[in-house]
């Protein structure tokens, strides 16, 4: 099995910064979480250090080598994942859903296009593509607008409960439907509703897919600063070719380096570190020469001081 080539120091860092897995920045509120994943577009919900890309829950934990235990429910980092979860649901400003490999993710609104040209699904596309439980799911919340998960599946007709999910994973994989709120009493249910009447504007802009596949691709790189071969697809759920183009297309406009093949390295975010190393050398630089002006004034001052005290020769 072919290794992955490991992660400069410099990149790790500046990822620790942009993803917020150190302490001085970790997340404890849905105002900070919401900042967060507007700064870097795109974020996984609940996984940890052992898959790569901007996650909610280690930023949470604000370090990097953040691993969910195996009692979540326990733990004070994984259930605060969970409740910022829910208040970002119900704030409503930014997209969450099950996308791409079923993976929960939220988007910040100006990614939403792009992964929708990708992921997305058109009304007429959906007799072909959508599954005839999905279908069904969907012609009741078209009519309803919001449903709790128990009225759905009876409205629906899709009582088997293993049905139903799946159902519902595929309509939201589809960027066709969305939790819109979560309710713990008098049981716990999720309210589903339409997309699209959640983000309007963003789910019927037009995109292209080529444009769509370079602008994820920019979006990732600019908060990871470099990815490694195979990585952006894992993240984001793209194949590996479609990652590649969008890629490709970086380096085309000038944006990103290919260090070889499947690396890509930000030029942007290659200035930003270089700038930071060359402003230690500068600071070192200036401390030097400052201590040599003081050696320079010791050397002027020692001669005067060894004549102060001196008899007058002339006395």
């Amino acid at each position: 099995m072919r290794s992955k080539p490991p992660i400069p120091a410099e990149i790790e860092d500046f990822r620790d910064e942009r993803w917020r897995r150190e302490g001085a920045r970790q997340i404890e509120s849905a105002f900070q979480a919401e900042q967060f994943i507007e700064e870097v577009g795109f974020a996984a919900c609940l996984i940890d250090s052992r898959r790569p890309g901007p996650s909610l829950y280690v930023a949470v934990c604000g370090r990097r080598d953040a691993v969910m235990p195996r009692n979540v429910q326990k733990d004070p980092e994984a259930s605060l994942t969970w409740l910022l979860k829910d208040e970002i649901v119900r704030r409503g400003n930014l997209y969450y859903a099950k996308l791409a490999n079923g993976k929960a993710m939220f988007l910040a609104p100006r990614m939403i296009p792009f992964f929708n040209a990708v992921w997305g699904l058109r009304r007429a596309d959906e007799p072909r593509r959508l599954s005839k439980r999905a279908q069904a799911i969907l012609r009741v919340l078209r009519r309803e607008w919001e449903v709790g998960t128990a009225d759905l599946r009876d409205e629906s007709g899709v009582k088997n409960r293993a049905a139903f999910t799946k159902a519902l994973d595929e309509l939201q994989a589809a960027m066709l439907v969305v939790p819109s709120a979560v309710y713990y009493e008098p049981k716990f249910t999720y309210i589903w509703s339409l997309g699209i009447g959640r983000f309007p504007d963003a789910l019927r802009k037009r995109v292209a897919r080529d444009a769509a596949l370079r602008e994820i691709a920019r979006c990732f790189l600019s908060s990871a600063g470099l990815t490694i071969p195979g990585e952006l697809a894992r993240v984001t759920g793209l194949s590996r070719p479609e990652a590649g183009r969008g890629n490709r297309a970086l380096v085309a406009e000038g944006y990103a380096t290919m260090l070889a093949p499947g690396l890509y390295r930000a030029n942007a975010e290659l200035r930003t570190i270089r700038h930071s190393d060359d402003l230690v050398d500068s600071r070192e630089s200036i401390v030097d020469s400052r201590e040599s002006l003081v050696d320079s004034r010791e050397a002027l001052i020692e001669p005067e001081l060894a004549t102060v005290g001196e008899p007058d020769d002339r006395s």
